[in-house]
């Protein structure tokens, strides 16, 4: 049993969430895949829940209604078999914040769905410390390290450790090479699904050391296993970048985060674009008969998908057709119209330019504008980016950025559009004058 003061917060919880969920609206996205699930689960990670009727609990009780309604759209399979969240689902890992994840978790993901829930250090463990886990799991009643099978898949999760000096024990690797063992004999043919919260270091967008979101804890186990499929969150870079699903040795895709996006830009890491935490993602994964993936990245705010990606079964090696090299080498480069503008505005000497935006000549967004400002020599006065919102369902269709302030003289401003994988367009070009 809970402690009385625990039963005390979940029930107050309980009353202040029962007021807001009457405003929460979901309408399922079109289905423009053909495709015959046998499996359908939400992936998903750092809900940061601060309050029991806050952005956090509204957000997870969203993610629950939206996966449903999707799963009720199918007319071929419309069960909605687990529900995955990795790690830092508290903000400050508080009583009442766990208290609130509770009550969202028990009133809306249904009993049919199994709830995979892992914690972490980073946020989950700061009230508590190494309390944490103890106390999770007799609220939860679950093990924060779970090994689970749905549907004939094996799940395997893996939970910070109580131990302070680490983030993960001698002990936590060796059982997770144990459950890799028992899912591979179980069925060696099988994707396997392995959560946790931070990145495997160089392999998903945010996973680099420059970065600063990977871990090598668990590299030399998983490489080990070509069946696993690795899911991880704790840099709330988006999932819809193409970089966000990784194939080498085995298959990792990052999670995006349900709290707010961020992300690294040329050598700026923790970019936090404007109107970030109105930004809400998760995703929907599936597998056919034949153990095909089918990956459909979830605007939550706007209910729409972002991105969708179909993966031959990534527990075959042979299928590995997401690897860097060979996704930098399908790329093709963003075209500007041919009626796209490119404006230059003068106050005083302070210079703005606004530009149409570029259009994708392929699946993937364009990631980023190049802007540079040359003078009548030739040479670069003056060198920035503008991220479009690439990550959002809701595209702008101009973009603007200050240059500041030039010397008197003739310029001219170029502007190149980007992948991700850094396919770059024809410059669009405009001159001004300062005198």
């Amino acid at each position: 049993m809970v402690n009385k003061l625990t039963a005390i917060v979940v029930a107050i919880t309980t009353v202040l969430m029962s007021l807001t969920s009457m405003f929460v609206v979901v309408k399922a996205p079109k289905d423009e895949t053909d495709f015959t699930p046998v499996i359908r689960f939400v992936a998903c990670s750092d809900s940061h829940l601060k309050t029991a009727a806050g952005k956090g609990s509204y957000r997870i009780e969203k993610t629950a209604k939206l996966a449903y309604a999707i799963a009720k759209a199918d007319d071929k399979y419309n069960n909605l078999d687990a529900f995955l969240i990795n790690g830092d689902i508290t903000n400050d890992g508080n009583i009442d914040q766990f208290a609130g994840f509770k009550v969202v978790a028990d009133k809306y993901i249904k009993s049919e769905t199994e709830l995979l829930p892992i914690i972490a250090l980073n946020h989950d463990f700061r009230n508590m410390k190494k309390a944490t886990v103890a106390y999770f799991a007799q609220l939860m009643d679950k093990d924060p390290d779970y090994h689970k099978v749905v549907n004939g898949y094996h799940f395997i999760g893996i939970s910070s450790s109580d131990d302070e000096e680490v983030n993960y024990t001698e002990a936590q690797r060796v059982w997770l090479k144990a459950q890799l063992d028992e899912a591979v004999k179980d069925d060696p043919n099988k994707p396997i699904f392995v959560s946790h919260h931070e990145h495997v270091r160089n392999t998903v967008y945010g996973s680099s050391d420059f970065d600063g979101w990977g871990i090598d804890d668990f590299t030399d186990i998983l490489e080990q296993y070509p069946q696993v499929v690795d899911f991880s969150g704790h840099s709330h870079y988006p999932l819809n970048d193409p970089r966000s699903i990784w194939q080498g040795s085995f298959t990792a895709i990052g999670t995006g985060a349900l709290a707010y996006m961020e992300l690294t830009v040329e050598d700026q890491r923790k970019v936090h674009p404007t109107g970030n935490g109105l930004e809400a993602q998760f995703w929907i994964v599936e597998l056919d008969k034949d153990s095909n993936m089918r990956l459909r990245g979830i605007d939550l705010i706007e209910q729409k998908v972002l991105c969708e990606y179909i993966l031959a079964n990534p527990a075959n090696p042979n299928n590995r057709e997401y690897t860097p090299e060979k996704q930098t080498a399908r790329a093709t480069a963003p075209v500007f119209a041919e009626d796209a503008k490119l404006k230059v505005f003068k106050a005083a000497k302070n210079v703005t330019v606004r530009f149409d935006a570029a259009q994708s000549t392929d699946s993937e967004p364009v990631f980023l504008y190049m802007v540079k400002v040359l003078n009548a020599d030739g040479e670069v006065v003056k060198s920035d980016w503008v991220l479009p919102k690439y990550y959002s369902a809701t595209v702008e269709k101009h973009e603007r950025l200050k240059l500041g302030k030039f010397e008197k003289g003739e310029y001219t401003v170029s502007v190149t559009a980007k992948t991700a994988w850094d396919a770059e367009s024809e410059a669009m070009t405009a001159n001004f004058t300062v005198k």
